[in-house]
């Protein structure tokens, strides 16, 4: 039950991280975070596994890049979480970006990631990938950027005991911000 708890308490504050928002860009958003008020946690295997936050975010890079993708910059994570959080989203440049993220989501498979699940409406898809305690969300919206660019992002988030307090920390600070 606890574990349950903590990856509800995970995915909130993923979505919170994420910036979720109708139009794709969460440093465009008020209080977005377009950029990380500096620091650094260093990398570690936070979920007691064998990846660290380097390691996943380079098997995220690898995928991304050799599936045509090209990052978008400026999405940084706030420090507390960098030990226990990876953003990686698209430029939306890619010519063929669902080809490119089926390609990309088959990387990851083939690196080791496992298919929790996924979701299709229309043109647009939401799948979940796991590996070694850390948790993989991913979306491609074809239009989902306030340019109209496509919208694709890979946000993974280590669900181990280590960084259960940073994520608590990190929703108690953005609710008591928002208040």
């Amino acid at each position: 039950m606890r574990r349950t708890r903590w990856a509800v308490a995970a995915a909130g504050a993923m979505l919170l991280i994420a910036g979720c928002s109708s139009n794709g860009d969460p440093a465009q958003e008020p209080g977005g975070d377009a950029s990380s008020a500096g620091g650094s946690a260093p990398p570690k295997a936070a979920s007691g596994g064998s990846l660290d936050v380097a390691t996943v975010k380079k098997e995220i890079e690898a995928a991304a890049t050799a599936a045509g993708f090209t990052e978008r910059p400026g999405d940084d994570v706030p420090p507390a979480l960098k030990s226990c959080t990876v953003r990686w989203h698209a430029d939306g440049k890619a010519t063929d970006a669902r080809k490119s993220y089926d390609t990309a989501i088959t990387a990851l498979v083939n690196a080791g990631w496992n298919v929790g699940g996924s979701a299709e409406e229309g043109q647009s898809v939401t799948k979940g990938l796991d590996k070694n305690g850390w948790n993989l969300r991913s979306w491609h919206r074809p239009e989902g950027r306030m340019d109209g660019t496509h919208d694709t992002s890979f946000i993974v988030v280590d669900t181990g005991p280590a960084c259960e307090k940073p994520f608590r920390e990190d929703l108690a600070d953005r609710t008591t911000n928002k208040q």
